[in-house]
């Protein structure tokens, strides 16, 4: 149910998008204590984006969960990895974490809550 996507701007470099995305699922997997099976990722590339007034790489990070969220120390690995991956840097990276409600999450044609 973990989900987290990202979109990265037209100017970034990603060097292996299948590999970052199961990094990231682990990572996710580890950090919210939820089985990988539930953790769904998305890379979406080429986005028209600024930041700061420039079109420097940048990146805009979704993540969303039922619970077991931790912005601080999410934040703080999800920006390392990231940087380590790509041509973003750390103070380029804004992330939105929200947590949604059991019963507002879809899933195998039911709900988790």
């Amino acid at each position: 149910m973990p989900f987290i996507q990202i979109n990265a701007s037209s100017k970034s470099v990603v060097e292996n998008d299948d590999l970052l995305q199961k990094d990231i699922s682990k990572m996710i997997a580890v950090l919210t204590g939820k089985p990988e099976n539930y953790v769904m990722t998305m890379i979406q590339k080429d986005a028209k984006m600024t930041f700061a007034g420039s079109d420097e790489p940048c990146c805009f990070i979704k993540v969303q969960s039922i619970g077991s969220l931790n912005p601080s120390s999410m934040s703080k690995a999800l920006c390392e990895l990231i940087a380590s991956k790509t041509n973003i840097n750390t103070n380029r990276i804004y992330i939105e974490f929200f947590d949604v409600k059991a019963s507002n999450w879809g899933f195998n044609g039911s709900t988790f809550g």
